[in-house]
């Protein structure tokens, strides 16, 4: 469950964070519930992420997709001088 502090995050702070944590979980050292804890926040931090980038894909096809129209119900008109 994404908290709201989580929804907050840009695509950038949240993976940093993320990228930290990994850091962190890869140097060792660290409690088993520490690192449990660890690894619950990076799936989190990794679905922010997902979610951002799936936004981003969703606005970019939407934004293709109008380009592609236009230029269909527009053909004819770079023929013309």
């Amino acid at each position: 469950m994404t908290s709201k502090a989580d929804e907050a995050l840009g695509y950038e702070q949240a993976r940093d964070e993320l990228i930290e944590v990994v850091r962190r979980l890869e140097a060792g050292g660290t409690t088993l519930e520490e690192s449990l804890a660890l690894w619950e926040r990076g799936e989190e931090l990794a679905k922010v992420c997902r979610r951002w980038l799936d936004g981003a894909r969703a606005r970019l096809d939407a934004a293709l997709a109008e380009e592609e129209a236009k230029s269909e119900d527009g053909g004819g008109d770079d023929d013309s001088e």
